[in-house]
């Protein structure tokens, strides 16, 4: 689980306190390199040139990228810190993953940011992600960087049941993206894997008893456009990078993870830095994805 506060530049640093502690956190963002002048590249409204950093090629990068955001409370226990600066840290680490990403042309950008089971946490943790979560949709300067970054942003998950303002914040937001064609950064919050199938189900039985839809008809295809992920380009992750050293993947996209390639970092979330998210991509790169057959694909 993570806050969504996004305001950090690459080289700034922000000041975490609490009535006994503080702490520096400084993002590190490295200057990339290349190998061969074919990894540099650009893309209309991504910004400049930008070379991949050493090791990596432009053509076997993933094209969508998923990520359980992980340890921002025990990063926070371990600083002596509070749990809410915990996660603003991750949140600050959050945004600067989604400027890599954009940088290095991948193409979806899932975060999971709050689960289904997460709402039996402390009330006051609870709350102070909701708020978070509302800063983040209603900010101006973060529409500014999205706008400019040409991002688009879309939040999947059950909505019902969030606040009102917080609801109509999401919208907003999507709406005023939704046009972006860069990065497309899907943001899960209150999201469970299982409901996904669940409602993706009933959609398709109503369509059934409703006379839209023959039983006959209901393949992978059909199924794949009833789930939340369907409003991107590419649906089902390449690579999930899963931080803290825990090797599970918590009712998080279960149907679209059905052949992405895992990779699991020991850093908790607020610790990772740009080369921990290369060595990720560095892992997915060699790999030879099978899909069940004998040949890679």
């Amino acid at each position: 689980m993570l806050s969504l506060r996004a305001s950090l530049s690459p080289n700034s640093n922000i000041t975490l306190t609490n009535r006994s502690n503080q702490y520096n956190f400084r993002t590190k963002v490295l200057a990339t390199t290349t190998n061969s002048s074919s990894n540099s590249y650009n893309a209309a409204g991504r910004g400049p040139a930008v070379a991949l950093p050493e090791g990596l090629k432009l053509e076997l990068m993933p094209k969508h990228v998923a990520v359980i955001m992980d340890g921002h409370r025990r990063w926070a226990r371990q600083k002596g810190l509070s749990v809410e600066q915990g996660h603003r840290a991750g949140g600050e680490k959050m945004k600067v993953l989604t400027r890599l990403c954009n940088q290095w042309r991948i193409k979806v950008l899932t975060l999971f940011a709050f689960s289904t089971e997460n709402w039996i946490r402390p009330k006051e943790e609870v709350d102070f992600l909701m708020e978070l979560c509302l800063d983040l949709a209603s900010s101006q300067e973060n529409l500014d960087e999205w706008t400019r970054d040409n991002i688009r942003f879309s939040f999947i998950g059950d909505k019902s049941i969030l606040s009102k303002s917080l609801r109509e914040a999401l919208i907003l937001r999507e709406e005023t993206t939704k046009s972006n064609s860069g990065l497309h950064v899907m943001v899960a919050l209150n999201y469970s894997g299982r409901q996904d199938i669940l409602q993706a189900t009933k959609s398709i039985a109503s369509k059934v008893n409703n006379g839209h839809l023959a039983v006959k008809d209901i393949d992978n295809n059909i199924f794949e456009q009833e789930l939340e992920t369907h409003r991107a380009e590419f649906p089902e992750p390449d690579l999930l990078i899963r931080t803290s050293g825990e090797q599970r993947i918590s009712n998080f996209m279960l149907w679209q993870l059905a052949y992405t390639e895992l990779y699991f970092a020991k850093k908790l979330f607020p610790d990772m830095e740009q080369e921990d998210f290369i060595d990720a991509l560095k892992s997915f790169q060699p790999r030879e994805r099978r899909y069940g057959g004998s040949q890679k694909i």
